[in-house]
């Protein structure tokens, strides 16, 4: 078994106790229920609280104050399987609304602290503390720093020389690690273990580099490499940090501190959660130093680890840039870069009205501009070379370009053609790195073509870094620009999380990015994280940042994406399978206390307050509304709404290509309703089909209409985005545009043709248009004569007719209604409407009420429990069985599919190299073109789909929403015979003929395999299978050779 499997204490057999003779894991255990107990009082301190601020609440009087948990007496009971610790409430009886019960966490207090400088300082405290002032330091500090120390760090330090936790919150490059290299100093001078925990491994094989030179006694436990793991200080990812807690290792006994580098990637939604599970298994005793880019919820997370641990956490925010910034647009087609921010942080509307009008004259994307649809093409590589070029000799380089395509960023590398950035001594330098680096490769991998193609762009200064680079290349890469021997990077956004990189420049080569599912602008989170890069400490007095648009953008959504706030700090919880079994393992907790403790549900109680608020308000605002003769108002207002249904029953028909065509020429007024915005009576001027990108086999088509309307000048300053558009106000003038329509917005078809100028394209033509549509409507008094349906458009369709006669009927009647001749009809109608909107927002604001309080995700909780119960996983007490404990094993892949195929006999009956390419499937996430597989590969893929349905049936007679199509898709078959051959002793050269996915996924991909098999070979050790066990293992051998596990270059 390998080192850092080693390093983890193994559950006793059996049952799944921790008690199997062992009196540290009973301390462990007293440690881990003297927790739940904790957690306890917590709820029983929150009901006392409740009464007084429930009567505050009810009567609007507890406005600025905290809403707390209300149970019922006999809280601590639990009913069968599904309610255990902190999760079962009664709900008290309340107001004639009948609001649930109010549950919450008891409040903790906040005090701020007086700080120096430029950032500012509170404290969380659990609710029975006092604050006391930290007390300086009157012994020597357990580091020196040769620098002069910013505010923000000096006060972070003095919380660390007090024992204190603390988040410290700032930009990029400010200066976080300082703060981490004091806890960790003070640590070994304490004689105490501190653990460093980074969101990915190869950051963490960065730090690890960093802290052994500086402190020497540093020790690295990734899932790839476990180097001097009995070290004082341990540098390891956060996944195996979790699972050691779940495992209880000896090594949480002396930790004194744990630091939580880049602790804003718990946000993301794959691996989020890990955060939030390691934070709440972690010990009361253990002191905390998060590291984090700003975020506008600091407070909210440092309030949650003090509910969580009962100790003080202080926040340390600045939003101090020690290298000021200056934002350029660079307009797609022009000639030059406006500064629309400058180094004050002001927004320039002159520059950016300049930029825009600029991009107007050239055409969206005109003129060679930057454009690149749905297939990446880089058609904005001459901006880019001129850019460049352009800051090369204004000495504004070293330049980081991001680009949203790892495609890209190689093809506007390959543009730097006649672009020479380094000295020949830099050359000699480059050279010497690069082929010392490549030494540590075999003959015939350092002859492979992708990296004989890099060197000759090293040595201009040029380097690209992307995710699928070969990974050697790609520490090289970091390697020389950190040496300041590449001045010009092609990178996607990874490069901008955690490398501490910073160059003079930032270059954007666009602001809209595929997200996966759309094509979007950049959020400002995502702007201020890459940005942050622009700027060199010591270096440079200021940092420019260019970002290049290729089409209008108005100018809200400019100041959003370049001054808008960062992204907060949201919790990504979700409950896995290999959690839940893990916590019924665990006597003492249990998933629900998982779920009661997570972040998610915390912020979900935070916002209780203004939620009760907003109901009590909404409540008030209805009661205020008294309308005489409502029940006739009733009466009218549910005609119209039936008037409604029936209008758009006829216009769905109306408007299907097969009656609508026939009638759509050129001039044509059409009544254009889009995103139920009115945009009045609008000219077509022609139409053309396209395949419906919603449609995968493209025998769907759509029609777009192309229309002369109406529009606010504002809104029309972006017109490839119908979504902003809208009609003008009643006091604004508009502007005549042509825009793209979808045939279903075509609300209403006119009779009437009209003539439209020539040129349309100018500004003058369009308005003459708007001016005929204009007389058109004033000579019909503003009602426009309509197809008939039936007799003009000679529709026949019974259902069709039906709807048009009940049509005129009702309107008929609607008409003749008594109520039109009351004076005050359409001042009592607006009222009523405004009291249904009003019932309507009640409505969801006490569903949002009952959610918050409730206990989320508890039913999900319900049903995970039901599949694992049906497919034995553990028994009606929550007792694990063997396939259980197999499943606690594997955390690296889908933990029931291998489970069932493991008990199954799947893998008894294949091959090695069969079974190590079979695994593929599990950890290759990425998206790639259709493989063809041999008979041997296609047969045991196959078995495993026919598992994959099974588990999908399981999953939906639960009751949990699963996509049985979706589910069966996501183990991808794509690298099959890439595996199968490498374990049958191809080269990485032969392998890669076999593909044209990236080398570098490749890599990553048999490097999560071999991990994914070392837990295999442990899950079939737990269940005593000595034959699996040997064939995982022989499998992990037959990967794990040449240029695929070549050490990395920090180690």
């Amino acid at each position: 078994m390998d080192d850092d499997m080693e390093m983890f204490d193994v559950f006793a057999e059996g049952s799944g106790s921790l008690l199997s003779g062992n009196t540290d894991k009973k301390e462990l255990l007293s440690n881990s229920i003297q927790k739940t107990e904790m957690n306890k009082r917590k709820q029983k301190e929150a009901r006392e609280r409740a009464n007084k601020l429930l009567g505050e609440l009810a009567t609007g009087n507890a406005a600025n104050k905290d809403v707390v948990t209300i149970s019922s007496d006999d809280d601590d009971e639990t009913d069968d399987s599904d309610t255990g610790i902190l999760s079962k409430r009664s709900k008290k009886e309340n107001t004639a609304e009948e609001l649930p019960g109010l549950a919450s966490h008891p409040r903790n207090n906040i005090k701020t602290v007086e700080s120096e400088g430029n950032c500012s300082h509170e404290v969380v405290l659990p609710p029975n503390m006092e604050y006391v002032p930290l007390k300086p330091r009157t012994t020597a500090p357990a580091k020196m720093y040769e620098f002069q120390l910013d505010a923000f760090q000096r006060e972070a330090i003095t919380c660390i020389d007090n024992s204190h936790s603390v988040l410290v919150s700032a930009h990029t490059s400010a200066g976080k690690t300082v703060v981490a290299l004091y806890a960790i100093a003070m640590s070994l001078r304490d004689k105490q273990r501190v653990i460093y925990t980074s969101p990915i491994k190869a950051l963490s094989n960065q730090k690890y580099r960093e802290l052994e030179e500086e402190f020497g006694d540093v020790g690295l436990m990734t899932g790839d490499n476990t180097l001097n793991p009995d070290a004082s200080c341990i540098v390891m990812t956060t996944e195996i940090l979790r699972s050691m807690l779940y495992r209880g290792s000896e090594i949480m006994r002396e930790v004194g501190w744990v630091i939580f580098d880049e602790i804003h990637y718990m946000r993301d939604k794959e691996r989020g959660v890990v955060w939030e599970e390691t934070i709440i298994l972690l010990p009361d005793t253990v002191h905390y130093v998060f590291l984090s880019a700003t975020i506008p919820n600091a407070r909210q997370f440092a309030d949650w680890v003090v509910y969580l641990h009962d100790q003080p956490v202080h926040v340390i925010y600045t939003d101090y840039r020690p290298v000021p910034l200056q934002h350029f647009i660079y307009p797609a087609g022009g000639s030059g870069l406006y500064e629309v921010v400058n180094m004050q942080g002001i927004f320039r509307e002159d520059k950016f009205t300049e930029a825009m009008n600029v991009l107007s004259q050239v055409g969206d994307a005109g003129q060679g501009g930057i454009s690149r649809g749905k297939k990446g093409g880089t058609a904005g590589a001459p901006h880019v070379v001129n850019i460049i070029r352009t800051l090369k000799e204004r000495d504004m380089i070293p330049v980081i370009i991001f680009s949203f395509s790892r495609k890209e960023c190689e093809a506007y590398a390959t543009q730097m053609t006649n672009l020479d950035f380094n000295t020949e001594d830099e050359k000699v330098k480059v050279k010497e790195i690069f082929v010392n680096a490549i030494s540590l490769l075999s003959e015939e991998d350092s002859k492979l073509p992708e990296i004989g193609r890099v060197l000759p762009l090293l040595l201009r200064g040029i380097g690209v870094h992307h995710s699928g680079l070969l990974p050697i290349v790609k520490e090289v890469i970091e390697i020389l620009f950190g040496e300041g021997l590449i001045k010009t990077l092609f990178a996607t956004e990874t490069f901008s999380m955690g490398l501490n990189m910073p160059a003079r420049t930032v270059l954007f080569t666009s602001a809209r990015k595929f997200d996966g599912k759309d094509y979007r602008w950049i959020t400002s989170g995502e702007y201020i994280q890459m940005s942050g890069r622009a700027g060199r400490r010591g270096k440079d007095d200021r940092g420019l940042v260019i970002l290049m648009v290729d089409q209008q953008m108005g100018q809200d959504v400019a100041k959003q994406i370049i001054k808008g706030a960062p992204d907060p700090l949201n919790s990504q919880f979700r409950l896995t399978y290999n959690m839940v079994l893990n916590l019924l393992r665990v006597e003492g907790i249990n998933p629900e206390f998982m779920l009661e403790n997570s972040f998610y549900q915390f912020q979900n109680y935070d916002a209780l307050p203004q939620l009760y608020a907003n109901v009590e308000r909404k409540k008030r605002e209805l009661a205020s509304y008294k309308i005489d003769g409502e029940t006739e108002i009733s009466g009218y207002y549910q005609m119209e709404k039936q008037i409604g249904v029936l209008k758009e029953a006829v216009k769905e028909v109306v408007t299907k290509p097969k009656h609508l065509v026939p009638f759509l020429q050129a001039g044509r007024l059409l009544h254009i309703v889009s995103n139920d915005k009115d945009f009045g009576w609008a000219a077509l001027l022609d139409f053309h089909k396209k395949a419906n990108p919603v449609d995968p086999l493209g025998l769907d088509v759509m029609y777009i209409l192309d229309v002369l309307m109406l529009l606010s000048a504002e809104s029309a300053k972006n017109l490839s985005d119908i979504t902003q558009l809208r009609p003008p106000n009643a006091n604004e003038k508009g502007v005549v545009e042509v825009v793209s329509v979808a045939i279903s917005c075509v609300s209403e078809i006119s009779a009437v043709r009209v003539k439209l100028p020539q040129n349309l394209k100018a500004y003058e033509g369009k308005q003459s248009a708007g001016r005929v549509i204009k007389e058109v409507l004033k000579r019909f008094n503003g009602i426009m004569p309509l197809l008939d349906p039936l007799n003009d458009m000679k529709i026949n369709d019974s259902v069709l007719q039906e709807n048009i006669i009940k049509l005129q009927a009702l309107e008929k009647r609607k008409d003749s209604h008594p109520l039109r001749e009351n004076s005050k009809f359409d001042e009592i109608y607006k009222q009523y409407e405004k009291k249904l909107e009003l019932e309507a927002e009640l409505k969801v604001a006490k569903t949002e009420l009952k959610k918050a309080q409730s206990l989320l995700q508890l039913d999900e909780l319900k049903c995970r429990k039901r599949v694992l119960r049906r497919l034995q996983y553990c028994d009606e007490n929550d007792v694990i069985t063997q396939k259980g404990r197999v499943s606690c094993e594997v955390s690296a892949a889908d933990e029931l599919m291998l489970t069932e195929m493991m008990f199954g006999g799947i893998f008894t009956d294949l091959a090695t190299p069969q079974l190590a390419a079979l695994l593929s499937c599990f950890v290759f996430e990425e998206k790639a073109g259709g493989t063809k597989l041999a008979d041997d590969l296609s047969g045991c893929l196959r078995a495993m789909q026919e598992y994959a349905r099974r588990i999908a049936k399981v999953t939906k007679e639960s009751k949990l929403e699963i996509d049985e199509d979706k589910y069966v898709e996501s183990f991808k078959p794509h690298l099959m015979d890439v595996v199968h051959a490498w374990c049958t002793g191809a080269s990485f050269a032969e392998i890669l003929k076999k593909t044209d996915i990236f080398e570098g996924s490749i890599i990553r991909c048999m490097r999560r395999l071999e991990e994914l098999l070392r837990e295999m070979v442990g899950a079939s050790k737990a269940i005593g299978n000595g034959d699996l066990e040997t064939r995982f293992e022989e499998a992990r051998v037959l990967l794990k050779r040449d240029i695929v596990f070549t050490a990395s270059l920090y180690l």
